[in-house]
């Protein structure tokens, strides 16, 4: 990703891989081990009431538009004495470690107080995540959770970061009449609750190649930050829906300033930091034996929060950002597990170039969940991206003599592999041509790798 400044969390996407990894949606990953299980009664006795079924993937990341990989796919699995307790309690704890590594090919590395963007001199990035849930059955809630997580991160750049050591999520979940209303409201990481910008649906092996920073740009939280939130999703007829979120805005000085004014993630309301306001709709479509995957999303937010105007140099409310992405499943391999199979997609947005050095963001992806018969868990992806730079941003830059670049474009090639029981291993190849705004540096062609363990 791209970075010339601290401001913007350019890093995001690649942040993401280091909090999360799983191979489907929580959908795909419910039907494929339904698929793979051997048949069973699931009848009640005449005499007995029915009771709502609770399992264990009630305590995992719901609601959300990415997943984590079924709790028992974690290194001591979902059998283990303490999971179980816990489970009899309605409750979970998961820890996730993961490290990273970007480095360009093509050149000599530079001095690290040189570097204008990831792995232009080595990086390295490391984090600690630990989750906890709670389905609510000691307060008699139904299809509720209590979602709580803290994160220490570590990145050797601290504009790809930030460098954090504070909560990440604290909030309460409520679905209602068969989850057609679904509530959030708490502290939230809205990275992973709109817009759906990671390939596949997957929070890990999404990561490689996904540089849409456009939505952070304008001051939606997301990883390892977060905000006060309200989320409502409204699911409406043939398959159809609307989204809403009233979010506290991040910093408009971007991820390093948050936390600077910020440490703990737990402050509610910093001075200037006003309204985020999300709204999208869309119509998903899970894979089954019958149906392909398709998804196609579009939305809007604004934001109340004062910004530099990049051209007066003032302060002004208004910010904002559109978006529209569709993602398709053009070829299904395997009726039983209807998840797998090549999928295509593309994206379109546009942030205010007043306030934005990026500007506009297309992306064409095409992706193979499952590529071989053998490794259900895996993915590969081809991802090509064009960002475009605001003029607001570059006249200045251009007036003071500097070289630039005013627009980027990458081809990303990566592959996620699910190595064993909760261990993901991803590498990925990238070509960047304009990888920052400032200097006019060479083209880069970055080899990444990013490991995963959940315990």
């Amino acid at each position: 990703m791209f970075k010339t400044e601290s401001r913007w969390p350019l890093a995001a996407k690649v942040a993401l891989v280091l909090g999360l990894a799983c191979p489907m949606s929580h959908a795909q990953q419910a039907e494929q081990q339904t698929a793979q299980q051997p048949e069973q009664s699931a009848q009640q006795p005449a005499d007995q009431p029915t009771q709502p079924t609770r399992t264990l993937e009630d305590l995992n990341l719901i609601g959300s538009d990415a997943a984590m990989p079924p709790i028992a796919d974690s290194l001591g699995g979902a059998e283990s004495p303490v999971r179980k307790a816990m489970w009899d309690k309605g409750m979970a704890v998961r820890l996730v470690q993961t490290v990273q590594y970007v480095q360009n090919t093509l050149q000599a590395p530079v001095p690290a107080d040189q570097q204008v963007y990831i792995g232009q001199h080595p990086f390295e990035g490391a984090l600690e995540h630990v989750l906890f849930t709670a389905d609510l059955r000691q307060l008699h809630l139904q299809h509720a959770q209590l979602y709580a997580s803290g994160v220490w991160n570590w990145v050797s750049w601290n504009p790809a970061g930030p460098k954090a050591f504070q909560i990440w999520d604290l909030y309460l979940y409520k679905s209602l009449g068969n989850d057609r209303l679904q509530v959030k409201a708490g502290y939230i990481s809205n990275g992973l609750e709109f817009v759906g910008l990671l390939v596949g649906g997957s929070t890990g092996t999404a990561a490689q190649g996904v540089y849409a920073t456009l939505p952070y740009e304008v001051g939606l939280s997301y990883f390892p930050l977060t905000t006060p939130s309200l989320n409502v999703r409204l699911r409406g007829p043939g398959q159809t829906y609307v989204k809403f979120g009233a979010q506290r805005s991040l910093d408009p000085a971007g991820g390093p300033t948050e936390v600077a004014r910020n440490r703990t993630g737990f402050r509610f309301l910093p001075h200037g930091d006003k309204l985020l306001e999300i709204n999208e709709a869309g119509y998903q479509r899970t894979a089954s034996s019958t149906a392909r995957e398709a998804w196609l999303r579009v939305g809007y937010m604004r934001n109340s929060t004062p910004f530099v105007n990049l051209s007066s140099g003032r302060k002004e409310s208004g910010n904002d950002h559109a978006f529209a992405l569709i993602d398709l499943q053009v070829h299904r391999s395997d009726a039983l597990q209807p998840y797998k199979g090549l999928y295509l997609g593309l994206s379109a947005m546009t942030a205010a170039s007043r306030f934005n050095p990026y500007d506009r963001y297309y992306e064409a992806r095409l992706y193979q969940k499952a590529p071989f018969r053998s490794r259900p868990g895996d993915m590969a992806s081809l991802v090509a991206s064009y960002i475009g730079h605001s003029k607001a941003a570059l006249d200045p830059l251009r007036a003071a003599g500097k070289s630039v670049w005013s627009n980027s474009a990458t081809l990303t090639g990566s592959y996620a592999i699910h190595v064993a029981q909760g261990q993901y291993l991803s590498l990925g190849l990238s070509y960047l041509r304009g990888a920052a705004l400032t200097p006019r540096v060479p083209d880069a062609l970055s080899f990444s790798a990013n490991y995963a363990v959940f315990f």
